[in-house]
């Protein structure tokens, strides 16, 4: 939750986009809502709502192409994947995860001053290289056996191999998959295809650039969180503004409340109409406005968008809203997201990033459990029946539905993994596993690791003073301590420690690991 976001002026602070958290995947199976009541429904909204605010009947369009043609097909490898934030990278040190189905290791190569992305297998035994280190030479080393390798993933020394034998570390086999990378708008991309044919890729693509987040006069800084749920549910959820004031109540306020002309009653969340268009649409994504704001897709990672129109002064306050959207494997994705501004600076340099995280992983919990679940019951229904099992009425569901057009139109419903992967969602955890933010957060953000580290040092010290102080008031009794009064105050600090201390541990558990969050108490 930003704290900057209510700095903005209230004609500019009317929320467009959603905030974080995943969305729903598919499978086969009859519709969700009994026909009848269905038409019941249908009805009624059509009574309550204005017109400005109900789609035809239903914005999913199912129209075959024109006889002969074929819709374009989306190319999954023919694209760049987001590894991480740069400022949550140490260049001391591999770092391993999936994309798009694949295991890749990105290191930073002194010699030449860039990241790389390789294959996160060794040679030799497949094992991890992420779990490797970076040696004296500046190389990337396997601690299973020793191999090392240089930043275009040829093996430079085989320790096992004799010094006066045959050179086997020159060998094509026991080179190191080595993928184009680039770092752009403060992220490390990728390109998921190796090999001489694709090292030149960057003349011909780029990653998407959002101008407003290398702006200096901007200020920009990104989280990253690894979701329990599919790319798509994920995808789905980031573009649907209008869950906000429901699946994450109470968690942005200051913002206005709008008017819906002719409402009678309204809810307590504040919920209305928003008058979401589509303004165009292809394989490469779509564009959207919604009043003066506007938001733009850029398949198949890119989202963000602002509440403001793409012409507001230099000197007004504008804010944007960036969401990278990463497939990981079935029933896994992450995101990045971040809040280009070009005001509030100065709060911006004194605030640390893992307090603004703390913020924002409360509203990554909010909805998450009700997405991982939801996926599940469109897995049931069938990836292909989504538009069956849905009832989308209104367009302030409109891009939900260009995504999913997009998603049936131009990639028959499915990520294009790089890898074979087993097309099943995984198993539901515990809430608390599902919900932990250590793993799925704070291990990937260095700000927010320094912090825990800094903090459990702190509830240790506190923990030691109190004892320190209650032992001190055992040997000083009588001797250095002989009022009352003097006793007291020495109690007092030993309380006051322990209880700093247990409010510290409560305080670490709730913000780095997990708190559970109960939408009927919020």
């Amino acid at each position: 939750m930003d704290p900057l976001r209510l700095l903005l002026p209230r004609t500019q602070a009317q929320p467009l986009l959603p905030l974080p958290t995943g969305v729903p995947a598919p499978s086969v199976r009859p519709r969700l809502v009994p026909r009848g009541r269905a038409r019941r429904h249908r009805n009624g909204a059509a009574r309550m709502l204005p017109a400005s605010a109900v789609a035809s009947e239903s914005p999913w369009t199912e129209q075959e192409p024109p006889s002969g043609e074929k819709e374009e097909r989306f190319d999954w490898l023919d694209q760049w994947y987001p590894f991480a934030p740069v400022e949550d990278l140490d260049p001391g040190a591999p770092h391993g995860k999936m994309v798009l189905g694949i295991r890749v290791v990105a290191w930073y190569d002194r010699g030449a001053g860039e990241w790389r992305v390789f294959e996160d297998a060794c040679p030799h035994r497949l094992a991890p290289l992420s779990e490797g280190r970076i040696d004296d030479k500046g190389r990337l080393q396997c601690v299973y056996h020793g191999w090392c390798f240089d930043g275009r993933g040829a093996c430079k020394f085989i320790p096992q191999a004799p010094a006066l034998g045959p050179p086997v570390h020159t060998n094509s086999k026991a080179c190191v998959a080595s993928y184009p990378c680039v770092v752009q708008n403060k992220l490390l991309w990728f390109y998921p295809r190796a090999g001489p044919e694709h090292a030149d890729v960057l003349q011909r693509k780029r990653p998407p650039f959002i101008p407003e987040i290398d702006d200096p006069s901007f200020v920009t800084s990104f989280l990253i969180r690894d979701m329990p749920f599919g790319y798509d549910v994920l995808a789905e959820n980031l573009m649907d503004p209008s869950h906000v004031p429901y699946a994450h109540k109470g968690l942005f306020r200051g913002l206005p409340r709008l008017v819906d002309p002719g409402r009678e009653e309204y809810d307590k969340e504040g919920g209305v109409p928003m008058a979401v268009k589509v303004e165009e649409s292809s394989v490469n994504g779509f564009a959207s406005s919604q009043g003066p704001g506007y938001s733009k897709f850029v398949a198949p990672c890119t989202y963000y968008g602002s509440p403001a129109s793409k012409k507001s002064e230099k000197n007004k306050p504008h804010l944007m809203i960036v969401f990278i959207i990463v497939p990981v494997a079935p029933g896994r994705s992450r995101v990045m997201w971040a809040y280009p501004r070009n005001f509030g600076l100065w709060l911006h340099k004194i605030t640390p990033r893992w307090f603004d995280h703390i913020g924002v992983n409360v509203i990554l919990d909010s909805d998450m459990y009700l997405l991982h679940l939801e996926e599940r019951n469109f897995a049931k229904a069938g990836i292909e029946n989504w538009q069956k099992s849905v009832y989308v009425p209104t367009t302030s569901d409109g891009t939900v539905v260009a995504f999913r057009n997009w998603f049936r139109k131009h990639c028959r419903f499915q990520v294009g993994w790089a890898a074979p992967t087993v097309d099943q969602l995984p198993p539901t955890p515990t809430k608390d596993k599902l919900m932990d933010r250590y793993w799925s957060h704070v291990a990937q953000c260095r700000s927010c690791s320094a912090a825990l580290k800094a903090m459990r040092a702190l509830e240790v010290a506190l923990q030691v003073a109190s004892i320190a102080v209650v032992g001190f008031l055992a040997v000083a009794k009588g001797t250095l301590l002989t009022s009352v009064a003097q006793r007291a105050v020495v109690v007092s600090v030993a309380v006051l420690c322990f209880a700093a201390s247990r409010w510290l541990a409560d305080f670490i558990q709730k913000n780095f690991y997990f708190e559970d969050y109960v939408h009927a108490y919020k």
